[in-house]
């Protein structure tokens, strides 16, 4: 009797493919972001107004806008209107950019803060424990077999 069949390797199926999913449109364009620096959208206003307190306060923390010829990609998002010409802004938002060292020393830097108050919260909380009503009490279950009959 003679094999008829194909080899497994020389068999081909039809790929199942899913139609796409309508999904809604991102608020912010993606960027190709640079090694070495870190992306942040920064407010520059609301509800119509500007919000010039926040973009200097940020301006002070290191972030700088990012120059709309660092990502030539964008120029379609661009609002015409805006107060930071040569820059990317986008419905209010100023897109910035810093060394992505300052970033991690302003996250050690609120770390040490954060850790600091719970400290202080801690012990000013355990400054009221007394031996006699502590305020932690170790709960232990014990389990016992009786004798059975």
């Amino acid at each position: 009797m003679a094999d008829t069949r194909l080899d497994r390797e020389l068999d081909t199926r039809e790929t199942f493919q899913r139609q796409a999913q309508w999904a809604p449109a991102a608020l912010l364009p993606e960027i190709k972001k640079e090694p070495g620096w870190a992306y942040r959208w920064i407010r520059t206003s609301m509800a119509g107004q500007a919000d010039a307190t926040n973009v200097s306060s940020k301006m002070r923390e290191g972030w700088e806008p990012v120059k709309l010829s660092e990502h030539p990609e964008l120029h379609l998002y661009i609002d015409g209107n805006s107060r930071f010409k040569d820059s990317i802004e986008v419905g209010g938002l100023l897109l910035c950019k810093t060394p992505e060292e300052f970033v991690d020393q302003r996250s050690a830097y609120y770390n040490k803060q954060t850790q600091s108050q719970t400290d202080a919260v801690d012990n000013s909380f355990m400054k009221e424990n007394d031996a006699r009503m502590p305020l932690f009490k170790e709960k232990r279950t014990t389990t016992s077999f009786g004798k059975g009959k």
